[in-house]
């Protein structure tokens, strides 16, 4: 699609062995590919490594440490409790301000009468804008109500904050987006943005700080509730995966565990939501993964507001216990979806099509308007734009003197819901919203539209320079949604893309970072669940990019997808096989969005995601990205790939023939047979290997492990008799004897003199003259049983056997770990 390709960068971190190490005592099946992508992502501090990979070890954060704000927060919410006031949800149409909205009526709901004290309220997507409004104002002034909480939205809505206080309703806002330079007038404000960029609650969304309050106030009236809280994690951790926003911190945190709820939704024993469960069935997902939302319940939710506007009766689907009227609501939401699908493939060809006319050497940021573009996909396909060209990118649909009569009168969506409704039964086409309300007075046409950003770049700061040229304009630094006049377009796309120049020195070099580099034969179950650790993936934390070279495709065939009436839809998705020279099998995979034509015919390489089909029961990749090989050489069926082969697994007859056959070819490698203990060892291996100008075998095996005391006696035993004979030993012989590291070996050294041993190197040998104190020897040999050093001796020489101790069980760690550790991965981090 783009006409300057995508640089792929593989990265090639070396985590320490003490990290290695770490990760190893957590996870005692991993192969090295998890500490790898750990230490790559930054997350490299030791005490935390085990609440990042388990919930069960980490320690959520109270949802007082917002401080002050959260103290009038809950204050006010129990006022109103106590005087029956009206109070009113005002939520997003995104899938994270709907989750919030359902967490805020079933968790508030707990504590309000839902319908009576307690309404909420949802800006219909194509007629009105994110935040707060007059008009919606209106109507919940006259519904009596009193105080109004936000939730995704209202930090910046200062006007209508003020036009609440003039109806005499109170405000709490709840929010996660971008904050003005004074705090607004309201009684309290949730948002993690006054937390430092470090803090565990910084990079919470709306529904994880609607959820936060909450929190508080079953904290604080134990008491009342009925429903567990754990039960509101599943809408958390919908809106959490679906938002953009970073798992790290409780936002990770609740992710997982909100995970863990959700896939009880799957199970007609453990469901508690039916619209959930019903959601999970059509998308054919399970509930148990991160995906299940970003690919399956996320798309939906959002597609309805997308499509037809209304986002209200989402907040039903989602909290509501009539099963039969969620089976409805589920059904309408299948088919929105589908519509989606087709909408957002016609405006990425249309978009492409346009990108083609442009100098993307002198283009910083892609700003592109048309009246005929679909305003509820431009998101999502900004969002695919900005992957593609590596550019923030900006699409806006534009309105004429028509589109200001719709917009005033909240009709311009009226056939797509027509359409929409007409697949609901009676019951559920009746769930009307309460009301509806016009976005504007505005006599002037607009473009709307959606901001998706990359490579790290502001874009909430980037559009806020030109705030003078914007109608409306609200989001966070990855996403965001703005208005402007039409005739304002052409200088706005002239000056956002000055300002970026100013910002960046140079052209921005769009770039796919890679991993990990692996091959057919490793992709499955075992390497699967080693990357599933990372998850949940997301803002911060992508799902694993996987690199396969040299390799072709077999059986590709593409259909159309189909809504839930059998109906055609014009999204495709191409399924294949995918081979490489490491096996004899081949590996299923998708292309989404990509004919049969578009598969290489001939050996390329493959930047593909790995991940589990739960429909199908099998494994399979998703292709991001894929390019032919620019020069193809014949490769040989040894496991030869830059320089390295892997021989640990032959047996005995194997390994004679393979070294009989490259001595054959004139290619003898170098063999390392004793199994390193550092990465820093195998590297010096690998390095000897290419001045010698020849390929690194690796052959060796696990030893048979001794037992530290073992290995205590046989160094005594060898300084006694090179004590009595005189003779002298070499530190590689002393290491091959007691299959020990240099580090250990010293420590071995350290003790000895505490024996009264003296160890002395001359001529690159060792000499040991002495005679160990006899009395201290009996009092050692009693720690044999357990492995544990003596109490009975000195001090310092008790420390130093239970630091010799430490160290031999070290390296029998580490000698197992590189038995086992991928060859890929050892060829990222060596070769």
């Amino acid at each position: 699609m783009s006409n300057q390709p995508l640089q792929w960068q593989v990265q090639t971190s070396v985590p320490p062995d003490c990290f290695l190490g770490a990760v190893k005592q957590i996870v005692t099946t991993s192969r090295g590919y998890l500490a790898q992508l750990l230490w790559q992502r930054g997350i490299q501090d030791l005490d935390q490594l085990a609440g990042y990979l388990n919930p069960a070890d980490y320690v959520p954060t109270s949802p007082f440490a917002f401080g002050e704000e959260m103290n009038w927060a809950i204050a006010r919410l129990k006022q109103a409790r106590h005087t029956q006031e009206t109070v009113a949800i005002w939520g997003d149409f995104d899938a994270d301000g709907v989750t919030a909205t359902a967490v805020l009526w079933d968790g508030l709901g707990q504590f309000f009468t839902p319908h009576k004290t307690l309404l909420y309220y949802i800006p219909n997507r194509l007629t009105e804008s994110h935040g707060l409004s007059r008009q919606g104002l209106e109507y919940l002034h006259s519904q009596g109500c009193r105080l109004i909480v936000t939730c995704d939205t209202g930090s910046t809505n200062l006007e209508e904050i003020a036009i609440a206080r003039e109806f005499g309703m109170d405000v709490i806002i709840t929010d996660h987006h971008t904050l003005p330079s004074d705090r607004p007038p309201v009684v309290a404000i949730i948002n993690p943005r006054y937390l430092e960029t470090t803090h565990p609650l910084a990079s919470l969304s709306g529904v994880a700080v609607a959820y936060k309050l909450v929190e508080a106030l079953y904290e604080t009236l134990p008491g009342v509730p009925q429903k567990p809280l754990v039960e509101l994690l599943d809408l958390v951790a919908i809106g959490l995966i679906a938002d953009l926003v970073e798992l790290k911190g409780d936002c990770r945190y609740l992710a997982q565990v909100g995970i863990e709820q959700l896939q009880k939704q799957s199970n007609p024993l453990t469901m508690t939501r039916p619209g959930v469960a019903k959601l999970l069935e059509f998308c054919k997902r399970t509930g148990d993964r991160p995906t299940d939302v970003s690919f399956g319940l996320g798309p939906r939710i959002n597609a309805v507001s997308r499509i037809q506007g209304d986002a209200h009766f989402c907040v039903e689907l989602l909290t509501s216990q009539d099963r039969h009227l969620c089976t409805q609501l589920a059904e309408a939401t299948e088919l929105a979806n589908a519509r989606r699908k087709a909408l957002q493939k016609e405006v990425v060809q249309q978009v492409a099509a346009r990108i083609a006319q442009l100098d993307l050497s002198t283009t910083r940021v892609i700003v592109l308007a048309d009246e005929q573009w679909h305003l509820g996909v431009l998101g999502l396909v900004a969002g695919q734009i900005a992957q593609e060209y590596g550019r923030p990118t900006i699409l806006l649909s534009t309105e004429g003197e028509q589109g200001i009569g719709n917009r005033e009168q909240g009709t311009g969506n009226r056939e797509q819901e027509a359409e929409f409704s007409e697949h609901l039964k009676p019951e559920a086409r009746n769930l009307k919203p309460p009301f509806r309300t016009p976005n504007s007075k505005l006599q002037t046409p607009l473009a709307r539209g959606s901001a998706r950003s990359v490579n790290n770049i502001d874009l909430y700061q980037l559009v806020k320079g030109q705030a003078h040229l914007l109608h409306r304009f609200g989001g966070h630094p990855f996403a965001a949604g703005l208005s402007l006049p039409v005739e304002n377009v052409p200088l706005f796309m002239e000056a956002i893309n000055q300002e970026l120049r100013q910002v960046e020195a140079g052209a921005i070099a769009p770039s796919l970072l890679i991993d990990l580099t692996v091959t057919v034969a490793e992709l499955g179950k075992e390497l699967f669940h080693e990357l599933k650790l990372l998850e949940p993936c997301g803002m911060g934390n992508p799902s694993p990019k996987l690199l396969i070279q040299n390799c072709w495709f077999e059986k590709a065939w593409n259909k159309n997808i189909q809504d839930r009436r059998g109906g055609k839809v014009q999204y495709i998705k191409t399924e294949f096989e995918l081979r490489d020279d490491s096996t004899e099998q081949s590996f299923p995979g998708v292309w989404w969005g990509h004919y049969r034509d578009e598969i290489p015919q001939e050996r390329c390489d493959v930047v593909v995601e790995l991940d589990s089909n739960t429909y199908e029961r099998r494994y399979e990749v998703r292709i991001v990205a894929v390019r032919p090989r620019e020069s193809i050489q014949q490769q040989d069926s040894s496991p030869l790939k830059d320089g390295l082969l892997d021989w640990r697994r032959l047996d005995q007859a194997t390994l004679a023939t393979e070294i009989q056959r490259q001595e054959a070819i004139g290619r003898m490698p170098l063999i390392l047979r004793q199994v390193p203990t550092s990465w820093t060892e195998l590297q010096v291996w690998f390095r000897r290997a290419e001045q010698e100008q020849r390929s690194l075998a690796i052959s060796y095996t696990l030893p048979i492990p001794h037992s530290p005391m073992t290995t205590w006696q046989t160094l005594v035993g060898i300084a006694k008799y090179l004590s009595r004979t005189g003779k002298t030993a070499t530190r590689q012989q002393l290491l091959d004897k007691l299959e020990l590291s240099d580090r250990s070996l010293q420590l071995g050294f350290k003790t000895l003199t505490l024996l009264n041993f003296e160890v002395h190197h001359h001529d690159q040998a060792f000499a040991i003259v002495g005679k160990a104190i006899p009395e201290a020897l009996a009092k050692l040999s009693t720690g044999l049983a357990t492995d544990t050093a003596p109490t009975e001796t000195t001090p310092a020489l008790n420390e130093a056997v239970q630091s010799f101790f430490s160290a031999v069980k070290e390296d029998q760690f580490r000698r197992q770990y590189f038995c086992q550790v991928a060859i890929a991965v050892i060829r990222a981090l060596v070769v």
